[in-house]
């Protein structure tokens, strides 16, 4: 769960985990035995922050009274296991298909994404293109640094500083073959991996070939 979530928030939002259909003002404060006010102070905060909404108006035999609900970011702000299941995912496909089949499907997977991009590079020279490559790797986390890195205009080489898939990465390292074929199709150029950063180095250094 977010870190800057205070215990008693924490508490709230797990009560409306536990209760989808949700959960008003009244309801809250008994199940957490506090106050009404304090509940409402705790949901001003996380409807602020967009962790929860107030659902439909139900109307009683007294007051209309509002429940409360999760939103998608609510959800999401408990623990995730995404990278433990790629890494299970992952290692089965490995097992199951063998090292090299393994890596070509990587390869098949970047060069699938180029294809959404590709209208990006239409009659552009090569060196627009490394700059518009730049681009959509820091949209997807690459961080491909900034223009006080020296090595950044350098119209051969590429370095990326963050790996998105660090730990898969180190534990298989055919995924590489993803980005590879990423940058080789949209470049239409031949990419060479040089430094890995899953094998210690400080950055993912990329060389682009004159073929």
């Amino acid at each position: 769960m977010a870190d800057h979530i205070g215990s008693r928030q924490r508490q709230l939002l797990e009560l409306l985990l536990e209760n989808k259909e949700g959960l008003c003002i009244d309801d809250m404060a008994k199940a957490l035995t506090i106050s009404r006010n304090a509940v409402q102070q705790h949901i001003s905060v996380l409807e602020l922050e967009g962790y929860l909404q107030a659902g439909e108006l139900n109307k009683t035999a007294g007051r209309p009274v509002r429940r409360y609900v999760l939103t998608e970011a609510g959800i999401n702000s408990f623990p995730k296991q995404y990278a433990w299941f790629s890494m299970l995912m992952l290692g089965d496909l490995k097992n199951e298909i063998g090292s090299e089949a393994f890596q070509r499907y990587m390869s098949k997977l970047g060069d699938n994404l180029s294809q959404s991009y590709k209208y990006r590079f239409t009659g552009k020279p090569a060196d627009e293109r490394r700059e518009e490559l730049l681009k959509i790797m820091d949209d997807l986390g690459f961080k491909t640094g900034s223009k006080t890195d020296l090595d950044s205009n350098d119209p051969t080489t590429i370095k990326a500083y963050n790996c998105i898939f660090h730990d898969l990465a180190q534990k298989h390292n055919e995924i590489c073959q993803f980005d590879i074929a990423l940058m080789t199709s949209l470049l239409e150029k031949d990419v060479e991996l040089v430094e890995c950063m899953a094998k210690g180095s400080g950055a993912c250094c990329f060389k682009i070939l004159n073929k």
